[in-house]
């Protein structure tokens, strides 16, 4: 099986006089299928999918220039991370398309620790391999001994190897077909999961492995163990698992993906021969420090609203935009439900924010922080968030299985 990566200094390849990072968007070849299963001409980051992984600490200020030298437009949206407008990568509400041959700076200093990732601003099939992984590192030290990223995906392929809407389904990890993550006997492993598929949701296993569930979408959440080893996410969807190694040196488990009810072993954590790390694991992990967002939320002033999923006033082609859903002051809190009146679940993605799934039948919500949000169907799915990040913020979603869904925006003057 293929190695995984790990997560240590920040990449520099690519590093400019200037201390910007470049980022190529180029044609290039993966091999999804894995060694002997041919290639698959892609469009990625450096060529490549997933693209670098780019890493900085909090409170640092990341520079990153995009060069295009595809032939079609592009641009990047930083998933997940609370972006200034001006670099959220939306072309046509946020920033211009970037040409074949022309360049943009992104900069900006993420006010959240946490996992992320970035990715063209079309995710077009055409497009889907344009993605890469964003690492926000705390300032404080945390108690893992390892630090992994396993980014998986699922793509259909024809039989020239080639992405094909039509052709056979099938699961990657890292952009291959299997990884091994090597361990030792006792250590703590923090586990960056991505669900980076464009339109499926995928549930993943960990075999004779208790999880702890440390971040959702790159927001640290109180710490709860994950249901024999289980955890299912939308498409976009991150966590963060504390994994502790307890099987005897010389071990292998597998690490399952599944949807649609079919599983599959795509990854497996292989242990060295060697004695433990240390006589017994790690205790408890306490929890992740905190990101600097709203400890309360005012719903007695809150703007509220409903979406319809369905609405075809809000599937305008890509690059035209209408209407504001609404506009606001900084600060002010907003609930939003989310209708979904459709046979098929969407995954919906809010801009520049992190949102608190609420409760079904009172105003409380769930534990933890969500930039990208499962509506069922038949349900309305609600959320609140404190809309503080100036500028238009774009909400969007993505029918599973199908194609792309709404594509809605809000302002704040």
């Amino acid at each position: 099986m293929g190695t995984g990566f790990a997560l240590a200094a920040p990449l520099l390849a690519g590093a400019q006089p200037d201390g910007f990072r470049g980022l190529r968007a180029r044609t290039g070849t993966a091999q999804l299928r894995g060694p002997d299963g041919g290639v698959t001409p892609i469009r990625g980051f450096e060529g490549a999918v997933p693209g670098p992984v780019l890493r900085v600490k909090r409170g640092e200020e990341l520079k990153v220039r995009l060069v295009n030298e595809l032939v079609t437009d592009t641009g990047i949206h930083w998933h997940g991370a609370r972006v200034p407008n001006a670099m959220d990568g939306v072309v046509g509400l946020t920033q211009a398309t970037v040409g074949p041959g022309e360049s943009f700076d992104y900069r900006f200093t993420p006010p959240d620790a946490g996992t992320f990732w970035y990715h063209a601003s079309s995710r077009s099939i055409e497009d889907r391999a344009l993605y890469g992984l964003l690492i926000v590192d705390e300032v404080e030290q945390i108690d893992v001994d390892r630090d992994l990223a396993v980014i998986f995906d699922a793509w259909t392929l024809g039989a020239d190897g080639n992405v094909d809407k039509d052709g056979v389904a099938s699961f990657t990890v890292n952009g291959r077909n299997a990884l091994d993550i090597p361990v030792v006997t006792n250590e703590r492993v923090r586990l960056r999961i991505l669900n980076a598929a464009r339109n499926q949701l995928i549930t993943v296993r960990l075999d004779r492995h208790a999880a702890t569930v440390m971040a959702i979408d790159g927001q640290p959440a109180e710490p709860f163990a994950a249901r024999d080893g289980r955890i299912t996410l939308g498409p976009g969807n991150r966590a963060d698992l504390f994994v502790d190694t307890t099987l005897a040196p010389g071990s292998i488990a597998p690490v399952f993906v599944g949807s649609d009810g079919r599983e599959v072993p795509l990854a497996r954590f292989v242990y060295s021969v060697a004695p433990p790390l240390r006589s017994a694991p790690k205790g408890n992990p306490k929890p992740l420090p905190a990101n600097p967002l709203p400890e309360r939320m005012n719903f007695a002033a809150a703007i509220k609203l409903e979406l319809a999923l369905d609405d075809p006033r809000h599937r305008a082609p890509p690059g035209a935009f209408g209407r504001p859903l609404f506009t606001t002051v900084p600060r002010a809190t907003v609930q939003i439900g989310f209708k979904n009146p459709t046979d098929h679940a969407h995954a919906i993605h809010l801009h520049g924010h992190s949102a608190r799934l609420l409760d079904a039948l009172d105003d409380g919500w769930k534990p933890y922080w969500l930039d990208t949000i499962l509506a069922p169907p038949q349900r309305t799915t609600r959320i609140a968030l404190v809309a503080d990040n100036r500028g238009k913020w774009l909400i969007e979603s993505q029918v599973l299985g199908g194609e792309s869904g709404i594509r809605a925006w809000f302002e704040i003057t």
